[in-house]
C-alpha cells in the first residue's frame, strides 16, 4: 500500500477549502502513516491558491507531489509551474495530470502531455472502454483511470463495467489509477457523504478493487474478477507476510510489488483517514 492513496480533500463529499486540506496534508505527510499517502490532488485552476497556503505553514519540507486535474490545454501552465514561476517557488512539483477522455481522438491529443508526466485519461465505462483502452495502449506513457463511486447510488458502476475496464486494461498492459467511492477497504453499504442522514449506497471496497486487478492480470477469470469484487468476507482475503490468497488463488509479494509499479498504482479519495482506520479496525494494520 506505499503511496497507494492520493489525497483528495477538496473534492466531495470532504470538499475542504484548501487551507483546511493543505493543513491535513501536511499533518499526514509527517504522521506515522505517511508511507500510504500519494499525491495530493488538485485543480490547474486552484495551483495558485494552494502554493499559497503551502507558504503559510510553519514548515513546509521538502516539495509536495501535486496530481492536477486539467486537459491538454494546460501544458504550459504546468510546465511554468513546475520551472518555479507563476508564484509557486519551488514548494510543489507537478508528477501527474488527470484528464476526462471520451473518444479516441482526446486521447490521441493527450500524446505530447504524456511525454512530460504520468497522464491518466479517465474514461468513460457505461459502454465498452476496449477502444479507448486501446488508444491510451497506442500512446505507452498514456495511463487509465477509472470512476468508481460519487455522492449518489447512481454514480457507482455495476461490477461488471469494472471488471470490463481492468480487464481491458491488464490485456493491454496499461496502468491506471480509480477514484471516487474507495474511502473503505471492504465491500458494503456506507453513507454517501458525511452529512447527518446521508443516503447509503453500496461501495466497492479498495482492497477488493486492487486484489481483483492484480488477480485478473495474473489470470483470472472475469466471472471470478467480478466476485473478488463483490466479496463482503474480510476472512476471504488472506493476508501474510509472503502475499495474499482469496479462495485458493494467491498473489505473492512479488507478483503485487510489480502489479502496484506497472499496473495497479492508486486511488483517490477525499479521506486519508477514513481508510486506514478502517484497516486499523479490521487488524490488517
Amino acid at each position: 500500500m506505499a503511496g497507494l492513496i492520493d489525497y483528495a480533500g477538496l473534492f466531495p463529499p470532504a470538499g475542504l477549502s484548501m487551507r483546511d486540506a493543505v493543513r491535513a496534508y501536511d499533518d499526514y505527510r509527517h504522521s506515522d502513516r505517511s508511507w500510504a499517502l500519494g499525491r495530493f490532488v488538485v485543480p490547474c485552476t486552484r495551483l495558485r491558491e494552494l502554493t499559497e497556503q503551502i507558504a503559510l505553514l510553519p514548515e513546509r519540507g521538502a516539495a509536495w507531489s501535486l496530481s492536477v486535474l486539467g486537459d491538454a490545454t494546460d501544458q504550459e501552465t504546468i510546465a511554468r509551474f513546475n520551472d518555479g514561476n507563476d508564484g509557486n517557488e519551488r514548494y510543489a512539483v507537478i508528477e501527474a495530470v488527470e484528464v476526462k477522455a471520451s473518444s479516441t481522438e482526446e486521447i490521441h491529443g493527450l500524446a505530447p502531455l504524456a511525454a512530460h508526466y504520468e497522464v491518466y485519461a479517465e474514461v468513460p465505462i457505461s459502454d465498452d472502454p476496449l477502444p479507448l483502452i486501446a488508444a491510451i495502449a497506442a500512446h505507452p506513457p498514456l495511463r487509465a483511470k477509472i470512476r468508481t463511486g460519487g455522492v449518489t447510488a447512481e454514480a457507482f458502476p455495476g461490477r461488471m463495467q469494472v471488471v470490463r475496464f481492468l480487464a481491458a486494461c491488464a490485456a493491454h498492459h496499461v496502468p491506471f489509477k480509480a477514484t471516487a467511492g474507495l474511502h473503505h477497504p471492504q465491500r458494503g453499504d456506507y453513507r454517501l457523504t458525511y452529512d447527518r442522514g446521508s443516503a447509503h449506497a453500496t461501495m466497492f471496497g479498495f482492497l477488493n478493487l486492487f486484489v481483483a486487478a492484480i488477480l485478473l492480470r495474473s489470470g483470472l477469470s472475469e466471472a471470478d474478477a467480478a466476485l473478488v469484487l463483490d466479496d463482503r468476507d474480510l476472512h476471504a482475503f488472506i493476508f501474510d507476510d509472503h502475499g495474499v490468497s482469496w479462495h485458493g488463488h494467491r498473489l505473492n509479494t512479488s507478483t503485487i510489488h510489480t502489479a502496484r509499479k506497472q499496473f495497479a498504482t492508486a486511488f483517490g479519495s477525499c479521506s486519508f483517514i477514513e481508510p486506514m482506520d478502517d484497516l486499523h479496525s479490521m487488524g490488517l494494520l
